[in-house]
């Protein structure tokens, strides 16, 4: 083989090695989701979370149910402090994973002044960690509102703000409960869920 073939032949494969590299950074990595069920939560309702969001994501485990972390509870309130999950949560994430906790109790968190915001879930941007509660949610529409604020706070995990647009999961709910209203991600937000492995 002459000096000049060899040439071309590097060249080539340097070219193949940055085309598959920019196709892996676009397309993302897989995202693993962990589902944490508290005890307490209907199994039903899991397996139901975990059909829809196989849909986004093939790769979702489920775990054994656990107790609400009793450093979490807020006497004051009679509920769970979100970020207090969430931060036990995180801890026992493994690399590449992110766990998010379901739950039927009330959860809240501090917002501006506010010292214990009810909150229908919550989700550090970007984190490995989310947890979700049925507690603030429509009984007559629960599985389409349920499945909207999991990937709501998934989106947070993932990197995402809420979004201006009305229609789109990433919303900001503002103290209410706005999902009905939700219909899908909009481009914007897809477009970058998409970059970061999800299946839209």
């Amino acid at each position: 083989m002459n000096r000049t073939l060899v040439a071309i032949v590097i060249i080539l494969s340097f070219l193949c090695i940055a085309c598959s590299n920019r196709q892996e950074h676009l397309d993302g990595n897989p995202i693993i989701i962990d589902i944490q069920p508290f005890v307490g939560f209907p199994k039903e309702l899991t397996r139901q979370i975990t059909r829809q969001l196989k849909s986004i994501c093939p790769n979702v485990i489920v775990k054994e149910e656990i107790d609400l972390p009793p450093s979490s509870f807020y006497e004051p309130r009679r509920r769970y402090r979100a970020d207090t999950i969430i931060n036990i949560l995180g801890r026992n994430t493994i690399p590449h994973h992110v766990t998010i906790g379901l739950t039927n109790y009330d959860i809240s968190t501090t917002n501006g002044k506010i010292e214990d915001w009810g909150i229908m879930g919550l989700g550090f941007r970007p984190g490995n960690a989310c947890v979700v509660s049925t507690f603030r949610l429509n009984r007559q529409t629960l599985d389409s509102q349920f499945y909207k604020v999991c990937v709501h706070e998934l989106g947070h995990t993932s990197g995402l703000d809420h979004c201006p647009q009305k229609t789109c999961f990433m919303r900001d709910a503002e103290g209410g409960n706005p999902t009905d209203e939700e219909f899908e991600f909009c481009q914007k937000c897809k477009s970058y869920l998409m970059k970061k492995g999800w299946h839209l």
